[in-house]
């Protein structure tokens, strides 16, 4: 694997240069505000598993940041990594802390998000327009089906992943318009991603946060 090959998969994006893609870089920020905010709502609380979202949340803006800036193979990396640990862990804190799993149970239940995400990522590659974004799109979907579970066992909880969910939704909407629409917004719209995925991930934790704190 050439780890310094160049990747060239976004409108913003017309050069190999650092700056060529401004917006997607500086738009990151949106998850460094969102971790700084559920930092200040979840320290001295006692929820160790928040407080590791919140750390791979700020990973998630430094590692997009990167790959919108050096946009190569190792930087790619960098930018997909914490993203699959933030769904593990968060499937996890879910798993302990809201079905009450024992923390073995809880784990490779966690594990089984990879089996999943290979299983059904194939099918979202035939909805039409989605290209890329596929690969994301198994996470609303899981998160949904963990908010119909979990309905009557903890409404509150369910409601608030499912708002997440639909956030999540909008969010890979914008970054698979990106390409179709270049011509028409040569700027893209995969800074929306950005934001909506910063808020979505934020609120994530904040949902986690509010149930914690009830029990």
């Amino acid at each position: 694997m050439d780890w310094l090959q160049e990747i060239d998969g976004y409108c913003e994006r017309l050069t190999p240069a650092y700056w060529a893609e401004p917006i997607n870089a500086v738009t990151n920020a949106a998850f460094l505000i969102a971790a700084f905010v559920m930092w200040r709502r979840v320290k001295g609380q006692g929820m160790p598993l928040a407080m590791v979202l919140v750390v791979i949340l700020a990973a998630i803006g430094i590692g997009s940041y990167l790959f919108h800036t050096h946009a190569q193979v190792w930087s790619a990396m960098a930018d997909v990594l914490p993203i699959l640990l933030y769904i593990l862990v968060y499937i996890f804190a879910i798993n302990r802390n809201v079905w009450h799993m024992k923390p073995l149970p809880a784990a490779l239940v966690t594990a089984l998000f990879i089996p999943y995400a290979a299983a059904t990522i194939p099918l979202f590659q035939f909805v039409p327009g989605l290209g890329g974004s596929a690969a994301y799109a198994p996470v609303p979907l899981l998160i949904l089906i963990y908010a119909l579970l979990l309905r009557h066992r903890v409404p509150d909880t369910a409601r608030g992943l499912a708002i997440g969910a639909v956030i999540l939704i909008a969010s890979i909407t914008f970054r698979a318009l990106d390409e179709p629409i270049c011509a028409q917004i040569p700027l893209g719209t995969h800074f929306m991603w950005h934001i909506l995925n910063a808020i979505m991930l934020g609120w994530m934790i904040e949902v986690y946060r509010r149930h914690m704190a009830r029990v």
